[in-house]
């Protein structure tokens, strides 16, 4: 199993971590913890300057996955011009949604939480929790666009933007 995992998953490949969004797989390494011989993939957060080490046999099951497709790209674009569906739920329920929604790691749930939060200049300011899980969702979702499409965080920052402005104008 570790050797399909190995193959699907190379050093220097970008790759979703679900929990934390973006990352780069530094090298391949096989460490000792607790006596156990584990074959680990080590993966750099840039942005949060932080380093995680995940083992090969587990990075399937722990929701890592390679970057999207560049039509996963364009269909989650596509999905911040749709209309927001907000449900009528307690805010504390909608929250526990998009936080499930960001960390699955999956790009139009995450898109769909920008979509949601998003407030146009005639909408009234978001709660301070909202502004936290929409930053959050434009943050992961910022940097797996500009992972794919090879841009900086601004360029891509910038199609999100444009994509968002589409849904205001309609």
């Amino acid at each position: 199993m570790s050797k399909t995992k190995r193959g699907e998953f190379r050093a220097n490949d970008f790759v979703v971590y679900p929990a934390h969004g973006v990352g780069r797989i530094i090298t391949i390494e096989v460490q000792e913890i607790a006596g156990v011989t584990l074959e680990l993939f080590v993966i750099s957060f840039d942005k949060e300057k932080m380093t995680l080490r995940v083992p090969t046999a587990k990075a399937t099951s722990v929701g890592m996955r390679v970057l999207s497709s560049p039509d996963v790209v364009d269909k989650a674009l596509t999905t911040l011009g749709g209309r927001a569906r907000v449900k009528r739920a307690m805010w504390s329920r909608r929250a526990q949604e998009y936080e499930q929604k960001i960390n699955s790691g999956d790009l139009i749930s995450i898109a769909e939480v920008v979509r949601d939060l998003h407030r146009g200049e005639d909408q009234p300011e978001q709660s301070y929790s909202e502004r936290q899980l929409y930053e959050a969702a434009i943050e992961r979702m910022t940097r797996e666009v500009a992972a794919v499409e090879g841009l900086d965080d601004a360029k891509a920052a910038q199609r999100m933007v444009e994509a968002l402005d589409k849904k205001v104008a309609a």
